[in-house]
């Protein structure tokens, strides 16, 4: 579903450039929770922009569902990010004075899609996250782990067939963390309809429920388990 091949990036020129990213390889399958890790400034943020049409890579390829991109930049590709990529972010980046099905169907509505099927979509997208009876609350009348519900369901609303999750558990103690990861689970491995899921986090339990996890470190990831990834993690912010 998505595949990722000899990925670099680097910032800065000359003597101050800094190589990020070194010849990145990954593939996910649909309807899979993949978990990455690794040392603070590794490059996961870096990474996840790129495959989420944010930012342009310095060479090599992303293969999303047959959609090829990489090497250019956001405005080139408009398409990945409304109809291919989801995004969830530690930070719930909801509109305070809209309720949370407003909130979810006016990113429908951003992307061109009419307002009565916005509203459909979004009900449905906030049922399939278990707030059915919060559809009118308004974001400060919500828990956070509800509020970061509403934020899946603005993710999934389109269809997208990959969520990038950049740390989306920062933010909530550690029942409700358990709550999403439970959640990201159900619409990963949901038979009729099942997505895909790039998990950034730093917490080794919540990344020990995932599918498979990923080390990411000095510039480049490899599969990894729970133990060595976290273990090579530490060393790698220690250093």
């Amino acid at each position: 579903m998505l595949e990722v091949s000899g990925l670099t990036k680097g910032f800065g020129s000359g003597a101050n450039r800094l190589e990020v990213l070194k010849g990145i390889d990954l593939k996910l399958k649909s309807g899979e929770l993949v978990a990455m890790m690794g040392p603070s400034g590794c490059g996961k943020s870096t990474l996840l922009n790129i495959i989420g049409g944010l930012l342009a890579a310095d060479s090599g390829t992303i293969d999303l569902e047959g959609r090829k991109y990489g090497l250019k930049g956001p405005s080139s590709v408009v398409d990945v990010r409304r109809h291919k990529v989801g995004w969830i972010f530690q930070d719930f980046h909801l509109l305070d004075h809209l309720s949370a099905l407003d909130n979810v169907a006016i990113a429908l509505d951003i992307s061109g899609i009419p307002s009565d099927e916005s509203e459909k979509r979004a009900a449905d997208a906030l049922s399939k996250v278990g707030l059915d009876d919060r559809i009118d609350h308004l974001p400060d009348q919500l828990s956070g782990g509800q509020q970061q519900r509403v934020a899946i369901a603005r993710a999934i609303a389109g269809d997208r067939p990959l969520l990038l999750a950049d740390e989306p558990t920062g933010n909530l103690d550690i029942a409700s963390g358990n709550e999403i990861l439970e959640l990201f689970k159900e619409l990963c491995h949901d038979e009729t309809n099942p997505i895909s899921i790039l998990l950034v986090t730093h917490d080794p339990n919540l990344a020990s429920k995932a599918d498979r996890m990923l080390l990411l470190k000095d510039g480049k990831t490899s599969d990894s388990d729970i133990y060595s990834a976290w273990g090579d993690a530490i060393r790698g912010e220690e250093e």
